[in-house]
């Protein structure tokens, strides 16, 4: 595999894997054990709540269960769709394991010369970790673990690397309430069922630069630099839906969007919040850091794209 492959591979799965973190944790995610909602006051007692206070309670219930399970699927556009299941945790910073199934798009006909579609995603709150495949190791020096220091990817590409370095660090699940609240356009669209049980549906537009501003600590010139690149990624506004059970937690979670590359979608599911979440650092002597690979592979951190 030429060095170009294996570079272009790291830069993907950096982005990709991480997406799966923020999936989790600042995008809206959910759980999958929901029951009857009381928000509505329907069925449950004569108090009727209105779509803020509801969706205020579900943002600190949220973030105070510290973990969950996760499964989700991700498509954008020609790029890449795959699924993630795993269990993750908050309460400092991100920590957990997932396995990433890549099912299409040209990242996965890209992993698939690697000799495999699945990968192993650890994350601790400093970096995260990517197990590949066999024949990836055979270029990256036999390691089969590489390691992404969050520092290191807010070297990579601007405005979006800190922004992803700050929201791997410090968002909770609760910011995807947060950010339905801020976008002043939440409703409630009625009672509904997720994977059998009933459900509070909500439902808002945002806008993707507005939510970096208000839910991160950039400055101005990285907030400048992010709204470039989504602009030319073709990101502007997305819709989030979110379902919320009688606990007041999420259970699931829909968003949708535009890429230069096609539609953005996302859906997740929660379950088991306040679950046990473990994640080991891999060993040592089987882990290649990311900023060495690409200065290996003839790249540097900062404004590599290929």
């Amino acid at each position: 595999m030429k060095s170009t492959t294996v570079r272009r591979m790291a830069l993907a799965i950096a982005t990709t894997t991480a997406l799966t973190g923020l999936a989790a944790c600042s995008s809206g995610d959910s759980g999958g054990s929901g029951k009857d909602d009381r928000t509505s006051g329907s069925g449950k007692g004569t108090t009727r709540v209105s779509p803020i206070a509801a969706l205020r309670s579900a943002e600190k219930s949220t973030d105070a269960a510290d973990s969950a399970r996760v499964e989700s699927t991700t498509v954008m556009g020609s790029m890449m769709s795959m699924t993630a299941d795993g269990a993750l945790g908050w309460a400092d910073g991100i920590t957990g394991t997932v396995t990433i199934e890549y099912t299409g798009g040209t990242l996965a006909d890209n992993m698939r010369q690697l000799g495999t579609t699945s990968m192993e995603a650890r994350y601790l709150p400093d970096a995260y970790y990517a197990k590949m495949g066999e024949e990836f190791a055979e270029q990256a020096g036999g390691k089969h673990w590489i390691r992404y220091d969050y520092d290191d990817l807010a070297d990579l590409a601007g405005g979006s690397g800190a922004y992803l370095k700050d929201q791997m660090q410090n968002t909770t699940p609760n910011q995807s309430v947060k950010l339905l609240l801020a976008s002043g356009d939440v409703k409630k669209v009625g009672e509904e069922k997720v994977r059998g049980e009933n459900a509070t549906h909500y439902s808002g537009t945002v806008d993707v630069a507005d939510l970096a501003g208000k839910n991160s600590s950039l400055t101005a010139s990285q907030l400048a630099d992010l709204k470039k690149q989504l602009d030319q990624a073709g990101v502007t506004t997305e819709t989030v839906d979110i379902w919320v059970n009688d606990q007041d937690l999420l259970v699931k979670k829909v968003e949708k969007g535009r890429m230069a590359t096609g539609d953005l979608t996302q859906t997740a599911y929660y379950s088991d919040y306040g679950v046990k979440v473990s994640a080991e650092e891999p060993p040592a002597g089987d882990t290649e850091d990311f900023k060495k690979l690409l200065e290996k592979q003839g790249g540097t951190v900062a404004g590599t794209t290929s």
